[in-house]
């Protein structure tokens, strides 16, 4: 059974080292974080450690820049904390400088192989001085990594208020009646979404496919595709009347947006020379008459290349349309970008945080940051 931090005496907390798995993986430019809904959703998991006396390290990996030196101003913003960076070679120094600030980050966790092995050594080098582990990353506990798992085997272990909200919504995406609840996946990685179609077969009323993801499945019925992006190795060939696909699209020589005009066609006229960039009027029309009966809404994924203006109306559409609905759970980055450019990230009523977690959740599968806390038990 998992346990929450929430569970903690706050008595116990004050003066104590707590090890906090967080997921700042975000995107950079420059010094500048370019998305930081992820960042801020750990607020409340740090403020309250922090209120409760409790001395704090955040742990993360990031995958964009080697170093998480050039964004800590800017992580100290979203978070409202002055953060006090910390290089692995430096680990041992935790206590003088917590002398100094009472929240500190350790660097880019996966500056050490030993974190994707999931090596207990290294783990017993993090957990060295601290009193508990709190695991606040559901967003990266479907990695059997060190920080994620091992640790968990070492330290008293629970799960943050951010993972508590993620588990908890998630759960009730799996669980509410199939009868009015909509599942909409796009994106370009069907080998991601395919197994959640498939355990939401009998759990949801209709599944919208868009983006490449529904290539896969019009290459499987025969269609040409022309250069649209098509995952060959894997098989879309799922004959259920629950899955709707597009009806028609947007399609262009060009990915890029700018050279080419766009064409507005159906499946069985794209030409060799030209990608499926968008869903069309009529698949936007037809999305959103089913969105708008249904009680419920899960989203995952862009309805085309939606990080381009030209290629963006039908995800626009779509996230207006799922804006509208009172139960509603989105996620996935793309997704989240798209809808925060939009400004219609506040319209929903869980925005989950993860992207593959999420999905290999939704797919049924375990996940091991969730089984090193118990969650399975």
């Amino acid at each position: 059974m998992i346990k929450y931090l929430s569970e903690i005496n706050k008595n116990e907390l004050a003066g104590k080292k707590v090890l906090v798995r967080v997921d700042f993986n975000v995107p950079v430019k420059g010094k500048e974080i370019e998305e930081n809904y992820r960042v801020k959703a750990h607020k409340e998991t740090i403020d309250y450690l922090i209120d409760k006396g409790a001395k704090v390290l955040l742990i993360s990996h990031i995958t964009t820049i080697d170093s998480f030196n050039p964004i800590v101003e800017s992580l100290s913003l979203c978070l409202d904390q002055v953060i006090t960076m910390v290089p692995l070679a430096e680990l041992g120094s935790v206590d003088t400088l917590f002398q100094v600030s009472p929240v500190l980050l350790l660097d880019n966790i996966r500056q050490d192989k030993r974190e994707e092995k999931n090596d207990m050594e290294f783990a017993l080098d993090l957990s060295k001085g601290f009193d508990f582990y709190i695991n606040d990353a559901f967003s990266a506990s479907h990695r059997s990594h060190a920080s994620i798992s091992a640790i968990a085997k070492i330290l008293p272990s629970y799960g943050g208020f951010l993972m508590k909200k993620e588990i908890e919504n998630l759960s009730k995406a799996l669980s509410e009646p199939a009868e009015g609840k909509i599942v909409i996946l796009g994106g370009a990685k069907i080998s991601t979404k395919l197994p959640v179609i498939k355990n939401f077969l009998d759990k949801a009323e209709k599944i919208l496919v868009g983006g490449a993801i529904a290539n896969n499945f019009f290459r499987a019925q025969g269609f040409e595709t022309g250069i649209s992006v098509v995952d060959d190795t894997i098989s879309a060939d799922i004959n259920n009347p629950k899955v709707i696909l597009p009806e028609d699209f947007i399609t262009s020589g060009d990915l890029s947006g700018k050279d080419f005009p766009s064409y507005h066609k159906e499946i069985s006229d794209i030409p060799k020379s030209e990608a499926i960039v968008d869903i069309g009027t009529k698949t936007i029309d037809n999305y959103n008459q089913i969105i708008s009966q249904s009680s419920m809404i899960i989203w995952n994924g862009p309805m085309g290349i939606g990080e381009i203006k030209q290629f963006a109306a039908g995800t626009n559409a779509i996230a207006a349309a799922v804006a509208r609905i009172s139960n509603s759970i989105i996620g996935g980055g793309d997704t989240i970008a798209a809808v925060d450019k939009i400004g219609l990230l506040d319209k929903y009523s869980f925005v989950s945080t993860s992207g593959g977690a999420m999905l290999e959740f939704l797919a049924g599968e375990k996940l091991s940051g969730l089984e090193a806390l118990g969650y399975y038990e």
